[in-house]
């Protein structure tokens, strides 16, 4: 074995340790392996579970059983990778494979932007190339959709190489490339970008070019057709949904630019990329350094000619668009010109930062290595500093506690639990859902799709293990419906005001709340609330057809409720103490 050529591919060695690493983790420990919930396990996991359980993934003209019966149409679309993760693999394999599929995604489409980009020069990046792809595809970001994230260097290489010469192949590659996006997250924006790009090239070239121009017409077919099911809904449904009643921020042009440089610096939750902790400040020192150096000359064509000039801008762009979405003159202006638009989060051009982040940071030390080529004896050290650089960037990533770095967490809690033989509060992913509680109780009543609601527990448990649900979680749902649960909640809603802002400005979450507390629903084993009772209009339950009420704590005024305790389950020591009413 060439022991030397084989330490020269040592970014790779490590990558593929990682990847053995991860897969290994999750393997050992399964469904004991500590998953994010917030809008994660609570969400998308238990509504792809939802459609597994009712055979509903490729359904048409069907309702799936939670929120009273929403259409199949409201959920992500068969036509989607994430979603054939689901259609094919058990739900927990299906997510881990998700995560481990959008870390090589991101590497492949990093490294043919780079090649495409680099050329034959590109023999000299190959571990920057990787370690930085890598870095990328780490990022721990919203989980359903890490692949659409993962996958934007891939259609910027698409849109390059159709500017220069499309083919047939080329359009086929771009039509087909929502199969890992997601239109209302990405694909509504790369289009604006990419008319953008059309006006702006053709006024540098003084002439429009047609295969960009086509490019656009391509790859918005590419989306109604992968996400018919979208398209449909938002317009031909017909149905109002809870989008017009949602109630946006109005803020002061202060409250504005803070808005925008706070997540210019630190980013957002679904999108965290931790710039901030060490790669915004390489950016930065380059940004004033290079800068610095320009104006030294006065080079001012080629300080607006650099790429990475215009990285920054666009990010300073997208985190203004995100900090004027929320004037609410400028928001209405353009739902009245766009009346589709209504309710339509035109801020999430942030989504795109992380990859630009990244790209600038890649350029800075790519930008180490061409200087390295003329400093003779010293430049192993400058290649040498981007590599580490690279791996710092690695180590920030994979190291943060942010919220959707389950990788991090579970290996922590296990930890904890192994060496310190310490009992973990908070649930791992088979404890949330607890399959073989409630198939135990399914069993014991006879369960045969009756509707149910959940109280101290996320609903989507309940819709994970079958049960149908007229509570629920999702952002588009008819707006009937929401004033029709609201009669429901009426009660709590009356006693905690922050609740009934919650729900009535927004509304996508329409859970049983707590009459006396903020939230009644927790992924902790210790949870519980100070008040026993349960504030609900009992009879508005019954009307929308609600039989069961799986609670996670004893009701005292179950009896005045007209609540039945039909029997307390899990109490030998399961995650949750289930205790079954019936209306």
């Amino acid at each position: 074995m060439n022991w030397k050529k084989l330490a020269g591919h040592w970014y790779a060695i490590l990558i593929a340790l990682f990847f053995l690493g991860a897969a290994g983790v999750y393997i050992v420990f399964g469904t004991s392996s500590y998953i994010a919930v917030h809008d994660n396990l609570d969400l998308f996991v238990a509504q792809f579970q939802m459609l597994k359980n009712t055979g509903s993934f490729f359904a048409h003209g069907v309702d799936v059983p939670f929120l009273g019966g929403v259409t199949r149409d409201n959920l992500p679309s068969e036509l989607s990778l994430y979603t054939v993760l689901y259609m094919l693999l058990p739900s927990f394999a299906a997510y881990v494979t998700g995560y481990l599929l959008k870390i090589a995604i991101a590497m492949g489409s990093v490294w043919l932007l780079a090649k495409d980009w680099y050329g034959e020069a590109l023999a000299g990046y190959e571990p920057l190339v990787t370690l930085c792809g890598f870095c990328y595809g780490a990022l721990n970001v919203f989980p359903a959709f890490g692949i659409a994230f993962a996958s934007i260097p891939l259609v910027v290489y698409l849109l390059r190489r159709i500017y220069r010469g499309a083919s047939v192949k080329l359009y086929i590659f771009l039509f087909c490339y929502p199969f890992l996006s997601y239109f209302s997250y990405f694909g509504f924006f790369i289009l604006a970008y990419l008319v953008a790009a059309v006006v702006w090239l053709g006024l540098r070239d003084r002439k429009i070019s047609k295969t960009l121009a086509a490019a656009v017409f391509v790859l918005g077919a590419g989306y109604v057709a992968f996400e018919y099911r979208l398209f449909g809904v938002m317009l031909f449904g017909g149905t109002e949904t809870i989008r017009v009643s949602m109630v946006e921020a109005d803020l002061t042009a202060r409250e504005i630019a803070a808005q925008a440089m706070e997540v210019w610096r630190h980013g957002i939750f679904h999108a965290e990329s931790v710039h901030d902790r060490f790669v915004w400040w390489v950016c930065m020192f380059y940004f004033i350094y290079q800068n610095q150096r320009y104006m030294a000359r006065q080079d001012w064509k080629g300080m607006c000619h650099d790429v990475y000039n215009l990285l920054m801008l666009v990010l300073v762009f997208n985190s203004a668009v995100y900090g004027v979405y929320n004037w609410g003159a400028f928001r209405g202006l353009v739902e009245k010109a766009v009346p589709f638009l209504k309710g339509f989060q035109f801020n999430r051009t942030v989504f795109f930062n992380p990859f630009l982040w990244y790209a600038a940071f890649f350029l800075v030390l790519q930008r180490m290595y061409a200087a390295a080529q003329g400093r003779g004896a010293g430049k192993g050290w400058w290649k040498a500093a981007a590599n580490g650089m690279a791996l710092a960037a690695i180590a920030v990533t994979l190291l943060s506690p942010t919220r959707y770095n389950d990788l991090l967490g579970t290996c922590k809690n296990k930890a904890l639990e192994l060496l310190k033989g310490k009992a973990i509060d908070e649930m791992s992913y088979g404890e949330f859902y607890s399959v073989g509680l409630f198939q135990e109780i399914k069993e014991d009543i006879g369960y045969q799709g009756e509707w149910s609601a959940a109280y101290g527990f996320h609903p989507a448990v309940l819709e994970y293990n079958g049960i149908a649900t007229l509570d629920g979680y999702l952002g588009f749902y008819p707006q009937r419906y929401k004033e029709d649960f609201r009669r429901i909640i009426a009660p709590a809603l009356e006693r905690v005001e922050a609740s009934r802002i919650y729900y009535d400005d927004w509304g996508a979450r329409a859970y049983l709340y707590s009459g006396s507390e903020a939230s009644a629903v927790s992924n902790y084993k210790s949870f519980t609330v100070s008040d026993s009772r349960l504030y609900i209009d009992a009879q508005a339950f019954g009307e929308l057809g609600g039989r069961y009420l799986f609670s996670r704590y004893a009701l005292s005024n179950a009896e005045e409720l007209g609540l039945r305790l039909v029997n307390a389950y899990g109490t030998d020591g399961a995650p949750y103490k289930v205790y079954l009413y019936e209306k």
